[in-house]
């Protein structure tokens, strides 16, 4: 297990001795802050799973007004997600999960939705978040997550193998290759590879090229590079191009995104996020 203290939210992050299944990452977040935290969540590559641990409820809001605590599901590209942490710190352990995993592990169509584990997996998140609460560290919390998850792998209903391939193949090339290539390295027309992918995924296989080339972008511009430059590295037409995309996933400019505070700790909290 490992410790470390984020920058610049000054939150600490802990990281499990060992990882956890293929396309699962996971990390505990605790703040002691004496104000409340209030932070607008970025667009990233995986469906994010929060348990809340904390004495008071760190709710999840979404676009809809719709606000969830205790275990809440964040899909892909979720609306206008943000969250809040009462004043007096929080604590959460917090799991990321490729969509090809989270098609296993929780199903339905999550894309675009903040919902609670329990319109999931009913009593059993319910049982989950009980015996989090009731663990005596951090570690055992790691293991009794990763088991729950791995028993719900184990029961799930896998992805195709081909659609599990476009998205690593999309994940490797940061959203740089073309559905026509997709489709004819896995044997499918375009049609059925949109279908299948939109299915299983949550989104397009444009949507989520799209989502992956966003996420690059977002974490350049976190790391201090200019908006120009950005764009040219992440393969947008050009810093216009860049500016839109930024405003219609994360519905602010460039320079607003690099200053969050998710994307400042992701290099801390997720060291093998590319691999996702």
């Amino acid at each position: 297990m490992r410790s470390a203290r984020a920058g610049a939210p000054g939150w600490d992050i802990t990281l499990p001795g060992r990882p956890g299944p293929t396309g699962v990452a996971m990390a505990a977040f605790s703040d002691h802050s004496d104000v409340p935290v209030d932070i607008d969540m970025v667009p990233h590559s995986a469906v994010t799973l929060i348990l809340d641990l904390g004495e008071e409820s760190l709710v999840v809001a979404d676009a809809t007004g719709s606000r969830r605590d205790g275990c809440v599901v964040a899909g892909l590209v979720p609306r206008g997600a943000r969250g809040r942490g009462p004043a007096g710190g929080f604590a959460c352990l917090q799991v990321r999960l490729s969509p090809v995993v989270a098609h296993a592990a929780l199903g339905g169509d999550l894309a675009g939705q903040v919902v609670g584990l329990d319109d999931l997996w009913g009593r059993d998140a319910r049982r989950l978040h009980g015996r989090l609460r009731a663990a005596a560290s951090w570690e055992d919390r790691f293991t009794i997550a990763r088991t729950a998850l791995a028993g719900r792998l184990e029961e799930g209903r896998a992805a195709d193998p081909e659609v599990a391939y476009c998205w690593a193949r999309l994940r490797r090339g940061r959203g740089h290759v073309r559905v026509e290539r997709l489709a004819a390295d896995v044997g499918w027309s375009r049609k059925r590879l949109w279908s299948r992918f939109r299915s299983q995924i949550g989104l397009t296989p444009k949507q989520a090229a799209r989502l992956i080339r966003f996420d690059d972008a977002a974490h350049r511009l976190a790391a201090g590079r200019g908006a120009a430059r950005v764009a040219a590295e992440s393969g947008y037409a050009d810093q216009s191009h860049l500016h839109r995309e930024v405003l219609a996933f994360a519905g602010a400019t460039p320079a607003a995104v690099a200053t969050r505070p998710f994307l400042a700790i992701d290099d801390v909290a997720w060291p093998d996020r590319r691999q996702g």
